[in-house]
């Protein structure tokens, strides 16, 4: 059998083995904007990890990183992560989200950019990790 031929029946083999979503997961958007993308999200993490509710803020959108009630982003985040990182699993959460974070698929459209991770960057069920190009980078928006 040629090398051609034995190649083929390779690709084809592993084509019924893998399954489909396998071809189909792959980012989209330029190499540089996909891992512009992955370091705002790693760092958010890390600042999570860290207990870092003003690093945390950084990578978060204007808007969520106004004053309410009277309490900074930072402390609001601060007050979050204490409680995060008390909880039995919550640092073991934040290490598994963190190490997906590098295979996850980026779909960047425009100045808008999403991030297919198991669980939700902000902790919040009900949002999805879109990102916004803004002040030069990405933020993470609600």
């Amino acid at each position: 059998m040629s090398l051609r031929r034995t190649l083929a029946v390779l690709v084809c083999a592993s084509a019924l083995v893998l399954p489909a979503s396998a071809f189909a997961a792959h980012s989209v958007g330029s190499r540089e904007q996909v891992a512009w993308v992955r370091r705002a999200a790693s760092n958010f993490v890390a600042a999570e990890l860290a207990g870092n509710g003003a690093g945390a803020c950084a990578i978060l959108n204007a808007p969520l990183r106004a004053e309410r009630h009277h309490r900074t982003c930072a402390q609001r985040w601060n007050a979050k992560l204490s409680k995060l990182l008390r909880e039995p699993q919550g640092r073991a959460r934040l290490r598994a989200q963190q190490r997906a974070i590098g295979s996850a698929v980026v779909i960047v459209h425009g100045y808008v950019a999403s991030l297919d991770l198991p669980t939700p960057l902000d902790g919040k069920p009900t949002h999805p990790n879109h990102f916004l190009w803004t002040e030069n980078c990405w933020m993470l928006e609600g």
